[in-house]
């Protein structure tokens, strides 16, 4: 018969040819792939035959695979189920067999066509019991690892401190703790107002804890430690290339690291004016712009400011903008100086030492009575970290169980209290000075700030209140 180039028989020829050349090449790949595989891989007729073995199996039976192939399963293969499968039509996943005193983990897999089985494929996952072993111990000791390290990045993303551990009794000091749990619940910003020292950084600890942020990143910002040419990138980021030095991969600003959760922008005050501006357009807009980048960035984040300067006069000295400190001082709350909650020190004293008897390992009673006194009547100017810092340094220094005068510094004791021996009208000034502080503070909260208003209560012109506040350096 004669065949014609490009006629139906010519045409059919070579189209077998071409499946027969693709049928081949897909099982030259197939049994590189079964031959190359790290698990022992062997396939069995219906019956149990052995059509196929690669040479991770027959290594594992000690024999070589041109002895395997032909033979019955049960005749080279211990406990066997292969031709059990192929009968049954159900796959066994994952089961223990035992080889050559071996423990091991198989699989064993039916191949059905058109409803019959035609082979079983059977796979070894491990050649020995004990690899299974390693592998969980292993996976437990990565997971344990992996556990810590997300405890530890948690640890430095959120909040330590909630209301709990700030510790005072007195009038002002818990008018101000009310106030910040109120503010909590809500996602207005928040503007810390005091002195350095007075735990302005514990309240928005507390805050971010109180608040339904609570479970969120909480991210902290010491304005006054970031030079001004890194403002920009440190707050908000920057993408790969953005300038000379920067990461391959780029870097997430802070304001990215505290999404859905709170920043706490820690002296607010040195922020430089261009960098106000951009932090302006994040508490209008609730987006920011990374360093390089052409488009901006939606972000959830709650902000949280605090100053030991005042924002007011700044802003009237143009060092501060104004626009921003409206937008920042939504609800302020002003924390008191330690010497205006005198009452607070004694407990103070003594949680702070339960604190620093567990840090130092050094045992400690208390504080005799009269370094107790000198303790309560001294100004503070550190405020609460001051009062630590002596804590601290006295109990390096003590000798007995308590903590005496000679352990305290000289210029705190002479600045002290009053001893027994003085003149008892230096103690009477004490305590008019407290009583007029406290009238004072008292008529001004409850008359909502308003002094003419607090005067009037106090029987006295309205100069005269502010020559009593400058007298007695009230931060009011």
């Amino acid at each position: 018969m004669l065949i014609r180039k490009g006629r139906w028989v010519h045409l059919l020829l070579k189209s077998l040819h071409r499946r027969a050349e693709q049928a081949e090449k897909d099982r030259t790949m197939l049994e590189d792939a079964l031959g190359h595989a790290y698990e022992g891989l062997l396939i069995t007729d219906a019956d149990g035959y052995i059509l196929k073995v690669n040479e991770a199996y027959a290594r594992f039976l000690e024999t070589s695979m041109d002895k395997l192939v032909g033979k019955h399963a049960t005749e080279v293969i211990e406990n066997t189920r292969m031709h059990l499968v192929g009968k049954s039509g159900v796959a066994e996943i994952a089961q223990l067999q035992k080889i050559k005193g071996h423990e091991m983990i198989c699989s064993r897999i039916p191949i059905i066509e058109s409803g019959k089985v035609v082979a079983v494929v059977g796979k070894v996952m491990f050649q020995n019991i004990e690899d299974l072993f390693t592998f969980t111990e292993n996976f437990k000791k990565l997971k344990s690892e992996l556990e810590f390290y997300k405890s530890e990045l948690s640890k430095h993303l959120s909040a330590k401190y909630s209301f709990n551990h700030i510790v005072g009794i007195s009038r002002e000091l818990e008018w101000v703790k009310e106030l910040g749990k109120k503010v909590a619940v809500s996602t207005t910003t928040v503007l810390l107002k005091g002195e350095s020292g007075t735990g302005k950084e514990l309240f928005a600890h507390a805050i971010h804890n109180e608040s339904n942020r609570k479970l969120g990143p909480f991210i902290k910002v010491n304005c006054a430690a970031i030079p001004e040419t890194l403002f920009e990138s440190e707050l908000f980021g920057y993408r790969e290339g953005a300038f000379t030095g920067a990461q391959k991969k780029g870097k997430k600003g802070k304001f990215a690291l505290a999404d859905k959760g709170t920043i706490f922008l820690d002296e607010i005050s040195e922020l430089p004016l261009t960098m106000q501006v951009k932090l302006l357009r994040v508490l209008q807009e609730k987006e920011i712009e990374p360093v390089g980048s052409e488009t901006s960035e939606a972000v959830d984040v709650r902000i949280i400011a605090a100053s030991n300067r005042d924002l007011e006069t700044l802003v009237k000295s143009g060092l501060f903008r104004h626009d921003l400190y409206y937008r920042l001082n939504v609800v302020m709350l002003e924390i008191p100086p330690l010497r205006n909650r005198r009452d607070d020190i004694p407990l103070l004293i003594q949680f702070h030492l339960r604190q620093l008897e567990k840090e130092t390992g050094i045992p400690v009673e208390g504080v005799e009575p009269d370094v107790a006194e000198i303790l309560r009547e001294y100004g503070w100017p550190g405020n609460v970290r001051e009062l630590r810092n002596v804590l601290e340094q006295a109990l390096y220094v003590k000798i007995g169980p308590m903590i005496s005068r000679n352990d305290i510094p000289g210029t705190l004791a002479k600045g002290g209290a009053p001893s027994g021996e003085q003149d008892p009208i230096c103690s009477l000034k004490n305590i008019t000075r407290r009583a007029e502080e406290e009238a004072i503070r008292v008529a001004i909260r409850e008359e909502k700030g308003d002094k003419q208003a607090a005067a009037s209560r106090l029987g006295i012109s309205k100069s005269s209140l502010y020559a009593k506040i400058v007298q007695y350096n009230m931060n009011i």
